[in-house]
């Protein structure tokens, strides 16, 4: 009796895991292995049978398709800057292999996420008194359409940190934006409003920045930071609250004393711990582990400083977080109960860093990261090992999020130049590529293509 592989589809809010999580913005990918005979007429509760395969290897590769397709959110499928694309453009400039541009009304610093023929930004304009979601057509940047929200009231923020600062998120269906004090707004593919969710004033001279992610039928927004801070969970489908976890305030960092200033700016991520996912978020001082279905603690890390920018990274179920502004870095294996620093953490830097805004992105065990001040370093995973010396790429500042694709490691900083770097320690770079405008967003990777959000234009970028 012969067995027959089928591949099952489930949408992502179907609420089905995979035991290895699928990195694609469709859904996940089921095997179901069966005798033909018993298979021929199988339906699966939220499921859809796409087609009969030989062998596991086709399953595979049609997962390494879909992933391909989209970057749905913050440092793209699985919030942690790989993409599985196998060939991306290397060489570019203002004028060369650029397929289209399109200009914008005012400087952002939040990144732009795609969705099959649609790439999505958020906006603001007159001093964050009008904050945008924008639509345009991702085969020639034509603006689709852009939906405003109002804010009167006074926001406190950096000059270097717009309002809007937020990447937004969707599954195909939907988007879903963070617009600071402004809230969450949700809106389906012709821009029609689903839904909008108050979060209340936030608070602190930096502004905010934290974005969006997905979980099954959840959007997950950490409001942070300031004296309120809070993890927020709501239905996608309807706005409404699912649960909330509170965190410790903080300060609005306006009394002028370094040494009370707090906060966290990161976005979390959702990995795989044995049997169950954790939901990785950095705060203050510390690493947390949730449970994602409830905001409940399962585990907690000490070892970062009171303040933290980028967003932690995963592999192998290990954690890689790091401090800013002068702070530690530090692993720690996920699976945990309770304050596991003594039981847990793998490794933890001390050596002092000017600044680190740009996170970090893990490939064949190795960490690399580019410093605000230019510098790369790199360093063993479970180790901490620095694999080899520092090495200054750049004289201008970055706060570009490390982006792994096609073997390469991609980058851009406040120039405009996005370095690509060869995947390995060598730190050899490949190609330097000036577009001559402030850019203070991340890369987003789709179809052989990347999308940069400069102060002036939306660019996209492909041989």
């Amino acid at each position: 009796m012969n067995t027959t592989y089928a591949a099952m589809l489930f949408p992502k809010d179907s609420g089905e895991r995979m035991p290895d999580r699928c990195p694609n913005g469709y859904g996940r990918v089921q095997i179901v292995a069966a005798p033909f005979s018993r298979i021929k007429g199988l339906e699966l509760t939220g499921g859809i049978m796409l087609r009969f395969v030989p062998a596991v290897a086709l399953l595979v590769g049609m997962c390494g398709t879909i992933s391909a397709a989209n970057w749905p959110g913050f440092r793209g499928p699985t919030g942690d800057g790989i993409s599985q694309e196998k060939k991306l453009p290397l060489k570019w400039s203002a004028t060369e292999n650029v397929r289209w541009k399109t200009a914008l009304p005012e400087g952002g610093n939040s990144s732009p996420v795609v969705w099959g023929n649609r790439v999505f930004l958020t906006q603001a304009v007159d001093k964050g008194s009008r904050r945008l979601v924008m639509c345009f057509d991702r085969a020639n940047g034509k603006l689709l359409w852009q939906r405003e929200t109002r804010y009167a009231d006074k926001e406190p923020t950096h000059t270097d940190n717009p309002y809007c600062s937020a990447t937004p998120v969707t599954d195909g269906t939907r988007v879903i934006a963070s617009l600071g004090s402004a809230g969450l707004v949700c809106y389906d593919y012709s821009g029609k409003e689903l839904w909008r969710h108050p979060v209340g004033k936030l608070e602190h001279i930096w502004g905010n920045a934290s974005s969006p992610i997905l979980y099954g039928n959840l959007c997950i927004q950490w409001c942070s930071p300031g004296p309120r801070q809070f993890l927020l969970a709501v239905d996608k489908s309807t706005g409404k609250t699912v649960w909330e976890s509170q965190e410790l305030g903080g300060m609005k960092g306006d009394d002028k004393d370094s040494q009370s200033w707090a906060g966290s700016w990161s976005t979390p991520i959702i990995v795989k711990a044995g049997d169950h996912d954790e939901l990785i978020l950095c705060v203050p001082e510390k690493v947390r582990g949730l449970d994602p279905h409830t905001g409940k603690e399962r585990w907690s890390c000490g070892g970062l400083s009171k303040l933290v920018y980028t967003s932690p990274v995963h592999a192998d179920g290990i954690v890689v977080a790091m401090s800013g502004y002068h702070g530690p870095a530090l692993a720690v294996r996920t699976g945990g109960q309770g304050d596991v620093t003594a039981t847990h953490r793998l490794w933890r830097h001390t050596e002092k860093i000017s600044q680190r805004i740009g996170s970090a992105v893990i490939v064949d065990e190795k960490v690399y990261i580019l410093n605000e001040d230019g510098l790369a370093q790199c360093f063993e995973l479970k180790t901490g090992k620095e694999v080899r010396q520092k090495e200054r790429l750049s004289s201008e500042r970055s706060w570009g999020s490390l982006v792994a694709g096609a073997g390469r490691l991609y980058v851009t900083n406040h120039a405009g130049e996005t370095l690509v770097l060869k995947a390995d320690p060598s730190f050899e770079l490949l190609a330097k590529n000036k577009l001559g405008e402030r850019v203070m967003a991340s890369c987003a990777v789709s179809d052989g293509t990347l999308f940069i959000r400069s102060y002036q234009h939306l660019w996209c970028i492909g041989e």
